[in-house]
């Protein structure tokens, strides 16, 4: 076989092909280096000398639909002078893997547009080949994540499985890199991410969170000197849900059934935006459910009002807003939203931060509908390093368009 041709589709350019062999669909390469060596690497002397030699098979770029496996004559030298007795350097493959660097290559290009089952039905290797070229291509490009100019982060957890199985992920909100994977969703979970900040000595400027107590925790005692913001997406929600207990409640003491009618399935428009409802039967509808109950006709406006909390154009009429809507609450002597304005006013500093630095932990959000896209892809979690890794590289949206 030529040996341009050699070199120009396998990268062979210090080898020869001494013959071909054809078997099925798979084509069978036997080469063996040109020139053999004659200098002592250890010792520099031309004392080599032969010393047998094995057979490797290696798998090749695919060529006109067809496996390539390239048969490589592995001469073995030893040294007259001195105690070197090695293999000959193999420069197109690594170590003792069974694949070329222009094949591995290969498989990462598929993989940004395939899955791995998808690639190794294609390629004809098995799946776990296509997962270890992967994973190796994404520590080498990806971990440890960077956290050099990292100023301003979004701490959130998300299910890893059923059965209370939570990771903890922190995101550089400024180019969206998950910077740190945690198990669970503790405090402790974040000790590890935090003493790397320490040694890189990493100034944090911001932290978006949500409310919850260990986040809090953590934030308070490892960076206190960074602004905390409260993500007012969960405040809404938590609100929410107090709007939601108040309507079962409603629903389940109301006796009259022509009553009980009108309430059931109010569920989506109490929840939802009411400057989105436009249809004038839902509005009638909405209107007449919260005209039957003053519960919950306040419960309604004070979630609509909340909004306006982040809608004003400096700190200090936002801060008025708040005010007036914890005052509100209180004295609506309904429980749950007198148990929503001890909430707000235990959280309030955080919730007025959003004013400092306008941030949130949306672009976080956005990361967990791609990690579940991730998951439901390759049906849940296999290989937990080579999953932590995906995350490492959910930035690039050129390799992580699908996983499986």
């Amino acid at each position: 076989m030529n040996s341009s041709f050699l070199y120009h589709a396998w990268g062979l350019y210090t080898h020869e092909c001494t013959r071909e062999e054809y078997k099925g669909n798979t084509i069978i390469l036997h080469i063996q280096t040109k020139d053999r060596e004659k200098v002592c690497p250890r010792c520099g002397k031309r004392h080599l000398v032969k010393n047998g030699y094995r057979f490797r098979d290696f798998v090749g770029l695919p060529i006109g639909g067809k496996k390539v496996i390239i048969r490589m004559k592995v001469q073995r030298y030893k040294c007259r002078h001195c105690d070197y007795d090695q293999q000959e350097r193999i420069p197109f493959a690594t170590g003792s893997r069974s694949y070329t660097h222009r094949f591995a290559k290969y498989v990462v290009d598929l993989l940004r547009g395939m899955t791995l089952q998808d690639v190794s039905n294609h390629l004809g290797v098995s799946w776990d080949t296509v997962k270890e070229i992967h994973s190796t291509y994404l520590e080498r490009h990806y971990s440890p994540p960077s956290l050099e100019g990292v100023e301003n982060i979004g701490i959130d957890e998300f299910a890893v499985r059923k059965g209370h199985v939570y990771k903890t992920i922190v995101v550089d909100l400024d180019s969206g890199r998950v910077l740190y994977v945690g198990d669970g969703k503790g405090a402790d979970d974040l000790a590890k991410f935090w003493r790397k900040v320490k040694r890189k000595g990493i100034k944090i400027k911001h932290v978006a969170t949500d409310l919850s107590a260990a986040f809090i925790a953590s934030v308070m005692e490892n960076c206190p000197e960074a602004v905390h913001v409260f993500d007012h997406f969960h405040v809404v929600k938590l609100m929410n849900e107090k709007l939601d207990d108040i309507r079962r409640k409603v629903y389940n003491m109301e006796k009259d059934v022509n009553k009980r009618k009108v309430l059931k399935g109010t569920r989506y428009l109490l929840l939802g935006n009411g400057a989105d409802i436009f249809d004038k039967q839902h509005k009638t509808r909405l209107d007449n459910a919260l005209a039957m109950n003053e519960p919950l006709l306040k419960a309604y406006y004070l979630k609509e009002q909340l909004r306006q909390i982040w809608m004003q154009p400096v700190k200090a009429m936002g801060e008025c807003v708040f005010d007036d809507w914890v005052r509100q609450a209180e004295q609506s002597k309904i429980p749950q939203l007198q148990k929503m304005a001890v909430t707000m006013r235990a959280y309030k500093s955080g919730i007025l931060a959003w004013y400092d630095c306008h941030l949130s932990t949306g672009k976080v959000e956005g990361i967990n509908n791609k990690i579940k896209v991730m998951k439901r892809n390759a049906y849940g979690v296999r290989d937990d390093k080579y999953f932590t890794l995906r995350l490492y590289a959910l930035h690039d949206c050129r390799i992580t368009r699908n996983v499986g």
